[in-house]
């Protein structure tokens, strides 16, 4: 079955993130995604909150910028996660916006070798080994979990170049694309991360979370339109959907059959009723998606 979900955006204020949370569970909703854009709400704080104020949805982070963490402590507080709410946190990590990165003083020379680093000792602090590593970003002396998660988890990598999505099939275990990967995208993105997981020699599953920028309800094509314009991508075709449920369903269709494996409904930053938005991927849409 086809994994759906829906994002709260962190353009609402922290505390409307706990009705979302509340309804999102209540409503049969798989996921319920988070950001950690700058400078609005923590990934993990938001996290925690969520996943302590529901019983059944998975809370998703996409995704928590490797520059701003060190790893060690990326590892300690994904592991307390996955420990106090086993199956239910979903975490990705990624370079970031740069511009962002810039401004607190944290952009990497090489965002590529910086993520590869922190994917791998990240991953190998989660599987319980104890890591001694000097890396061109990456060091750590003699450092364990004293608590590893209970069991295998993932992690995810944010992609979108070719370099990082190949990185993303080799050292990661799924990958996320934004709302700006058209079904073409998600057919590209892949192949690279095929070309990454055979060049690391992986047969394992590799997931792959395609945002769908979303609009429904009174005035959604004009939001979707002016959203769209706002990015600078309203000459991509095929990119976001405005409609009912059909029509939203058509759209999470046509990402699946070119690879996305889940496929999470955005809100318009200027989305009325965020509670509503969510309600209908949980009834509506997922009702249409096979």
């Amino acid at each position: 079955m086809t994994g759906l979900g829906a994002v709260f955006r962190p353009q609402l204020p922290p505390e409307r993130l706990r009705a979302v949370v509340e309804l999102a569970d209540a409503s049969g909703l798989e996921e319920l995604w988070l950001w950690e854009d700058c400078f609005r709400e923590g990934g993990i704080s938001a996290a925690a909150a969520a996943l302590a104020w529901s019983e059944r949805v998975r809370i998703g982070v996409g995704l928590l910028p490797v520059p701003l963490r060190n790893v060690a402590i990326t590892a300690m507080e994904a592991a307390t996660l996955y420990r106090l709410f086993p199956g239910r946190p979903v975490l990705a990590v990624g370079h970031g916006v740069q511009d962002w990165m810039g401004q607190v003083g944290a952009r990497a020379e090489s965002p590529v070798t910086l993520l590869r680093e922190h994917l791998d000792a990240l991953r190998a602090l989660l599987r319980g080994e104890r890591l001694t590593v000097q890396g061109r970003y990456v060091k750590l002396d003699d450092v364990g979990l004293d608590w590893p998660p209970a069991g295998p988890v993932e992690i995810l990598a944010g992609a979108g170049g070719p370099r990082t999505l190949r990185l993303s099939g080799a050292a990661a275990d799924g990958t996320v694309l934004t709302a700006s990967t058209a079904p073409d995208g998600v057919r590209r993105a892949r192949q690279l991360i095929d070309e990454g997981r055979e060049s690391a020699g992986r047969t394992d599953a590799h997931k792959v979370v395609v945002y769908l920028l979303t609009a429904t309800g009174p005035g959604a094509a004009a939001r979707l339109r002016a959203e769209l314009a706002e990015e600078g991508l309203e000459s991509v075709p095929d990119l976001g959907v405005a409609g009912d449920a059909g029509a939203v369903a058509k759209a999470v269709q046509r990402l699946v059959e070119a690879g996305a494996d889940t496929v999470v409904l955005q809100p318009t930053g200027d989305e009325p009723d965020p509670e509503a938005f969510v309600r209908f991927a949980a009834e509506e849409v997922r009702a249409l998606v096979p």
